[in-house]
């Protein structure tokens, strides 16, 4: 009887094919972590990539190096999703949400070779996951919006780790700025960042990158018929039909024999031009916003002629992704029909000019009628890579500032959080049984490997680091992390690197649940 008992004690054995599909998982997902591990933190490298067009893109944002990656395997293509969900979630966080899951799945491959039930490990790892993000809100600190300062450095940490790094107190700035104008910092809970548009142009270096309260467009002025090009108490017009003759539907050719027929043709073309123009200055408009058109000529020479001798502003090839942006800001409203344009649907701004930076032109709008609902960014830059590289970190520091009004809580960064609450679970897995105890223990490890893959990036000896961290943390110091810049563990609160609450309690969670649905994978059918 005792024989059978021990027997049936031994620890869990799985059939052959669902232990070879885990472990290839785990294997192929820990190499897509691997890949990126280098680009976390101030110090950690950046990724020159290569798309199938020939196009080069350098980046050191986890979720653009792994949305550009050809990834072939199911379970590492979970992980490029993991990174994408965490952009939509936090914005930022993006490269280390995949670090940790790639630690977990370390800490899983262990417990499963120790013959403990992959289910187990998974449900456990969840449990884990929702003390860990107790543990990290127990640790924060409460903020108000109204508290411009630590939004402020909340960007900057964002910053430090970008290309663009060196200029983080210029575009921190900028990013709070932005948000802060779009929402009512009182009653806001979330930051539609639609409502902030980025302009990005060739030209000068970032340092012109400014912030523009009302908008701007990159389309130029049209002055080849000697139309004004800086009008004061602009009325704005956006059409979205076309000032050009028309068309027939089909093609069809109309053979002219007659000279007076041919005069008729080209008198009826003016006529038919001059009736939509004035109608236009009818309204009161003087700058008028043409969509581009794919059908005929938005807009041709003769009817450019009547509209600047009427004195109205035109601005031609007006995308049809901008057209709402545009509306939102100005008032105005967009209409398809010459006959449905009156002066209810026309927008307001106190000046519209065309300024030239740096040898580019670009049209400003400034003091527009619903002021407060957008804010445009304008972007400058030396070449197209720093500019991209510019629109993506500024856009994860506009993401901080939106975490921060989700939810109102700062932590501590520079590893400092993972190895607190990585200490904390380790001491509540003591007062579990069984499995799970085992479990926890293996989770609070793990997320041990963001202070010793920021160790290692900056170059640091991991092992003396974290050991010395340890050892802080366990003395009470919990603001205590990796100073990269110094190479040596101080109160990182000292050196302004906070992080919000939001982008380390989503990373640990997502990373959780990535893990839970790979482990409970069993078999990999492949349909051909």
């Amino acid at each position: 009887m005792v024989e059978t008992s021990n027997s049936f004690k031994r620890s869990f054995n799985d059939k052959e094919k669902p232990v070879e599909v885990r472990q290839s998982n785990i294997v192929s997902a820990k190499a897509v972590g691997d890949a990126i591990r280098t680009s976390l933190g101030p110090k950690g490298m950046d990724k020159m990539i290569q798309t199938a067009n020939g196009e080069v893109v350098i980046t050191n944002d986890g979720a653009t190096i792994l949305k550009h990656m050809s990834v072939l395997h199911p379970a590492a293509k979970m992980l490029v999703d993991l990174s994408a969900a965490q952009d939509v979630e936090a914005g930022d966080g993006t490269t280390s949400v995949v670090v940790i899951a790639g630690a977990l799945l370390g800490a899983a491959e262990k417990m499963l070779s120790k013959g403990i039930h992959p289910t187990t490990i998974a449900e456990a790892f969840q449990r884990a996951a929702s003390k860990s993000t107790e543990f990290l809100t127990e640790m924060s600190t409460k903020i108000d919006l109204s508290d411009k300062d630590s939004l402020l450095r909340a960007a900057s940490t964002s910053l430090n780790s970008k290309i663009v790094s060196q200029y983080s107190n210029l575009l921190a700035p900028i990013a709070v700025d932005a948000v802060l104008h779009v929402i009512d910092p009182s009653t806001a809970t979330n930051v539609d960042l639609k409502d902030v548009r980025i302009v990005k142009k060739v030209g000068g270096t970032i340092d012109d990158t400014e912030l523009v309260d009302g908008l701007v467009l990159t389309q130029n002025v049209v002055k080849t018929s000697g139309g004004p090009s800086r009008i004061e108490k602009a009325k704005i017009g956006l059409i979205q039909f076309q000032l050009s003759p028309p068309k027939p539907d089909m093609e069809n050719q109309i053979v002219v024999n007659d000279y007076r027929l041919m005069d008729k043709i080209l008198k009826e073309e003016r006529q038919y031009l001059l009736n939509i123009c004035k109608k236009i200055k009818k309204t009161g408009c003087n700058v008028l916003l043409i969509q581009k058109s794919i059908l005929r000529d938005a807009v041709n020479d003769l009817s450019l002629h009547f509209l600047s001798k009427l004195k109205i502003l035109v601005i031609k090839d007006i995308e049809r992704d901008e057209i709402e942006f545009i509306c939102k800001s100005t008032g105005c409203k967009p209409t398809a029909d010459i006959d449905s344009f009156t002066e209810d649907k026309l927008g307001y701004a106190e000046l519209i000019d065309e300024v030239q930076t740096s040898g580019v032109r670009i049209v400003k709008i400034t003091g527009v009628k619903h002021n407060g609902k957008t804010v445009s960014i304008l972007i400058r830059g030396a070449n197209s890579l720093i500019l991209e590289e510019a629109e993506r970190s500024l856009h994860d520091a506009l993401c901080v500032v939106r975490c921060l009004v989700k939810k109102k809580a700062l932590i501590a960064g520079g590893g400092a959080p993972e190895i607190e609450v990585s200490q904390r679970l380790s001491e509540y897995a003591k007062s579990l049984k069984g499995m799970e105890a085992y479990c926890f223990e293996a989770f609070a490890n793990a997320l041990e490997v963001i202070p010793v893959t920021l160790a290692e990036n900056a170059g640091l000896n991991p092992i003396n680091i974290v050991t010395d961290l340890r050892n802080r943390h366990a003395r009470g110091e919990k603001t205590a992390g990796i100073n990269v810049r110094k190479g040596t563990i101080t109160n990182i609160l000292e050196e302004n690197v906070i992080q919000p609450l939001l982008v380390s309690s989503s990373a640990i969670e997502l990373a959780a649940e990535t893990v839970k649905m790979l482990l409970k994978i069993d078999d990999l059918v492949s349909i051909r």
